[in-house]
């Protein structure tokens, strides 16, 4: 799969922050909603060694709507920058890029887990990979990194959007019955209500939808196996 090369990550924290700056303006968050098709799916997360300083990074691709797995790549690497919040890209980032060159599909869409535009600068890690990959890109959080938000009901589907700066950067997402919900936020080339309807449709029982639930089971067992040493 081709990787734009659009700056390098040997970078001062002044530096990612002008990066940010300048890649933000890049962005392409479509206001109006399309219906376009997504037939592979790809799911993207990574993982940290405990006491050490390699990353493991997993992509899986699966097809759209049936969600079966069709590929997985896998990346080791260590860490480049030092953790930051705001900044979480120029630490994962390499490995994720590294884990997507090496697929021999390149998918229509991906969820990584993490921010898109729902960030302190508006560019979190799937807007930031977004412009590498050139691709629709969705961030699915666990945890509210920025903005505020009123309660969301218990029922699955149950949505309020969150706010940063008085603007609306992402949507509080119930993805199962009274489970905590997802933070899902457009990264690049997506609109928020479609990146809503995309998440919602490949969530199937668990709060997680399954490419990066898959991703995340796969980046786990791969980091347990052992083989993370160089």
């Amino acid at each position: 799969m081709k990787i734009n090369d659009l700056h390098h990550w040997d970078v001062t924290y002044h530096e990612a922050v002008a990066i940010q700056q300048t890649l933000r303006e890049k962005l392409i968050i479509p206001t109006e909603e399309t219906t376009d098709s997504y037939p592979i799916i790809a799911g993207a997360d990574i993982s940290y060694a405990k006491n050490g300083d390699l990353f493991f990074a997993v992509v899986v691709l699966l097809t759209y709507p049936g969600l079966e797995i069709i590929e997985e790549k896998q990346a080791i690497a260590k860490a480049p920058f030092p953790y930051i919040p705001g900044l979480l890209t120029f630490r994962e980032g390499p490995a994720l890029l590294e884990a997507f060159a090496g697929l021999e599909q390149k998918p229509d869409l991906v969820i990584f887990d993490g921010q898109g535009i729902a960030h302190p600068r508006g560019i979190g890690l799937a807007s930031h990979l977004g412009l590498f990959l050139d691709i629709p890109t969705i961030g699915c959080g666990k945890k509210r990194l920025v903005g505020h938000h009123q309660d969301v009901g218990e029922s699955r589907g149950d949505q309020v959007p969150l706010l940063f700066d008085e603007r609306r950067v992402g949507m509080v997402l119930r993805t199962k019955d009274r489970v905590n919900p997802v933070f899902i936020s457009p990264g690049h080339r997506i609109g928020l209500q479609r990146a809503v309807e995309v998440v919602l449709a490949c969530c199937r029982g668990y709060r997680l939808p399954e490419p990066v639930r898959k991703a995340h089971i796969a980046v786990n067992q791969l980091r347990l196996s052992g083989r993370g040493s160089f």
